[in-house]
């Protein structure tokens, strides 16, 4: 889906370069992990901390900080291990910018301390991502926030695919949004079975069962 690009203020910049045997220090780094990190990664940045010195909005226990990384790729993508490597080595919420052949993309996972150990961080399986926009796209201010963690969501808000329901909490949507992805997979298996099927009774279960998950679709959609 197509997100803004933030402009983040300057007292926030940081631009500092991380050495990849940084974060594989803090992570089980497999030799999957090590040669994905050597062929489609250039260079890791730590480009901006979003937090109390540094924007003025007040920390909470669930965002005390926010941290924007810039990926500079060597290709056209990265695998999302690379991302979960990063993102567990890193102890506070990022949001990734992601700068390959294509332009810039952002993505970022929901990320929360555990509930039974604050000192551990809980990733969300799934990537939100933006779609590739050129790198000369002029760059929006932050939206407003009272706090880090609500600007925390908003941005990850802007990345996912489906808005929020009225009064619908983030782990809600978030929830929502992977019963929408589950039941879309379903949708398309029985598209393929349908078009492959031969027997006109098999077909019309099959349209039956796909008209049931097209309706769920919708429920979920909206």
């Amino acid at each position: 889906m197509t997100a803004p690009l933030y402009q983040y203020p300057t007292t926030t910049l940081l631009g500092r370069v991380v050495a990849k045997q940084r974060i594989l220090a803090h992570v089980r780094a497999t030799a999957k992990l090590r040669e994905r990190l050597r062929d489609e990664v250039a260079q890791i940045t730590w480009h901006a901390k979003l937090a109390h010195g540094t924007i003025n909005l007040t920390g909470t226990q669930e965002v005390p900080e926010l941290q924007v990384f810039v990926i500079t790729l060597k290709g056209e993508d990265l695998h999302r291990d690379v991302l979960r490597a990063i993102d567990r080595a890193i102890p506070f919420p990022i949001l990734f910018e992601l700068h390959g052949t294509y332009g810039i993309r952002v993505t970022a996972t929901y990320k929360r301390p555990s509930q039974t150990d604050p000192s551990q961080w809980v990733l969300d399986d799934h990537y939100a991502s933006s779609d590739w926009l050129p790198a000369d796209t002029p760059r929006q201010p932050l939206p407003t926030a009272i706090d880090l963690k609500q600007l925390y969501q908003q941005l990850l808000r802007s990345l996912l695919s489906t808005p929020a329901r009225r009064g619908e909490a983030l782990p809600d949507q978030l929830e929502r949004l992977k019963a929408l992805e589950s039941l879309k997979k379903d949708a398309d298996k029985l598209e393929k079975r349908l078009r492959n099927e031969k027997q006109f009774n098999r077909k019309v279960a099959i349209n039956a069962e796909l008209r049931s998950i097209r309706e769920k679709i919708a429920d979920y959609d909206t």
